[in-house]
């Protein structure tokens, strides 16, 4: 009986031991395509081989549903298509900048233009009048007021939005423009929009306005898409006025949440400038509801896109930017390294997150060597605790090189801007991370301007006033378990 007993143990054991094997070949297939196939960031590849290694079961769903890229070239490919139908405007962008007169003021400028157009960016536009915030009460104030001036349409592209006062009077606004005709579009994030103003949605729509979720939330919960969040943060008002920044719609970013003080940055357009944002915003628009613009619809066309070019809105000069999961070589990226290697006297940076890819850490050091002066400026507290404790990490090694990185400490800084030599200048929704460059789909504001550049530069150093340098003695002082914390944050920071 004891024998018959043990023979039986034996055998179920080599069962087992045949599936956990199985499970471990499938791990070794999964980590193999990660790295010959998926291309993925050798960071993502360390936290993965970890999950399938060690929970070898659970971790092969997690992986299926979190990990796996695959899904993007078929599930963005009408994203794709759309882009398709507009690229005969590259061409004519850049036939118009090979037009511009060079001069030794511009020619820096006209090469990073064409560089961006090659790389994906919009077409450039030098009639604008370009206006910067830095703190969210004038811009909440002026962006209600041109949406309280809109004759013809309003369309946004947010993250997210809260269910609090200033969302109440957002709401108001387009309940009472969508009554009066004009056209509403307000489209959101799924995960954005977990706390968002359900009731006044409804609203919204019973008074003719539209609305759509940037994935579906079923898409959210059982997909790998749940990782392409749509983090732009996009305003068009008439086809006349629009607004990139780092904003999304609540209270919090007028420094009414738990973080206090809120600092961070956008921009608003008036001119030819307007343009490029409302195609980025129709391209989002037609992904989400399977429904593009007719580009051969002349009424369309000529209600969406319709501008005096005759007139002189005035001398800002920009392009926009804008990265994703559907794009090739993502061009914010490209954006960020050409900032960087421009810059020959200062480099200001504002993040939230300091997870820069391993390209832009080397090229940040390579500015920094060459004799660049380039300061960081980052949050002093955390709101994401795995880019937090990574993010002091990079700081060390960034600090080794002759990067200077300073601690926000009035409140939490979630801008995220770029100056290089107080004239080239970076204001949009990407963050200085792995997700921004890897997963989300992001827009910048690529601005050419002294003017734009000196106001940049001038809020920068005067928030200096308001943080404290993070130096290697800093480094030196953390504890075991804040080492810790860094060690396991540096593992899964992929999956922040």
């Amino acid at each position: 009986m004891l024998m018959d007993l043990l023979a039986g143990n034996a055998t179920l054991m080599d069962a087992f031991g045949d599936l956990f094997a199985i499970i471990m070949w499938i791990s070794a297939f999964l980590i193999i395509i990660m790295i010959f196939l998926e291309h993925s960031d050798p960071r993502s590849i360390a936290m993965w081989v970890a999950v399938l290694l060690f929970i070898p079961v659970v971790g092969f769903f997690i992986y299926l549903c979190f990990g796996q890229t695959f899904y993007q070239k078929r599930q963005f490919a009408m994203k794709n298509v759309s882009d398709e139908d507009l690229a005969h405007l590259k061409a004519g962008a850049l036939d118009e900048l090979n037009k511009e007169s060079v001069t030794p003021e511009n020619e820096e400028g006209l090469r990073f233009a064409r560089a961006m157009l090659e790389a994906g960016g919009s077409i450039y536009s030098n009639n604008n009048d370009l206006r910067l915030y830095t703190v969210g009460n004038p811009f909440f104030k002026d962006l209600l007021e041109d949406m309280r001036k809109a004759e013809k349409f309003i369309h946004l592209e947010y993250y997210i939005i809260r269910n609090d006062d200033v969302t109440g009077e957002f709401m108001d606004i387009l309940i009472d423009k969508a009554k009066s005709g004009v056209d509403v579009k307000l489209m959101i994030d799924a995960i954005g929009f977990k706390k968002g103003p359900k009731k006044r949605i409804m609203e919204l729509r019973k008074a003719g306005g539209q609305f759509k979720l940037f994935h579906r939330m079923i898409t959210v919960l059982l997909s790998p898409r749940k990782q392409n969040r749509n983090h732009r943060k996009l305003t068009v008002i008439d086809g006349k006025v629009g607004y990139v920044s780092g904003f999304n719609i609540g209270d919090e970013y007028l420094g009414k949440g738990e973080m206090g003080f809120w600092r961070d940055s956008g921009v608003r357009v008036e001119g030819t400038g307007v343009i490029p944002i409302n195609i980025r915003f129709f391209m989002d628009w037609g992904y989400a509801t399977g429904k593009r613009l007719d580009t051969t619809n002349t009424e369309e066309i000529e209600k969406y896109f319709k501008i005096d070019v005759d007139t002189h809105y005035g001398n800002g000069v920009m392009q926009l930017i804008s990265g994703g999961p559907d794009t090739k070589n993502n061009p914010i990226e490209l954006q960020y390294l050409k900032l960087i290697n421009t810059a020959r006297k200062t480099l200001y940076i504002h993040t939230p997150y300091l997870v820069p890819s391993s390209e832009i850490q080397k090229a940040l050091i390579i500015s920094a060597c060459s004799g660049a002066d380039v300061r960081i400026i980052m949050p002093d507290k955390p709101d994401h605790l795995f880019v937090f404790w990574v993010g002091i990490l990079n700081a060390r090694e960034l600090l080794d090189n002759g990067v200077r990185v300073y601690q926000y400490k009035k409140g939490f800084v979630h801008s995220k801007t770029l100056v290089a030599d107080s004239e080239f200048c970076s204001v949009g929704s990407a963050n200085l991370d792995e997700r921004s460059m890897r997963l989300n789909f992001e827009t910048n504001a690529m601005i050419y301007s002294k003017e734009i550049g000196k106001q940049m530069t001038d809020a920068f150093l005067e928030d200096l006033r308001c943080c404290t340098e993070y130096t290697l003695e800093d480094f030196m002082k953390l504890t075991k378990w804040d080492n810790f914390k860094i060690s396991i944050a540096r593992l899964f920071s992929p999956l922040a």
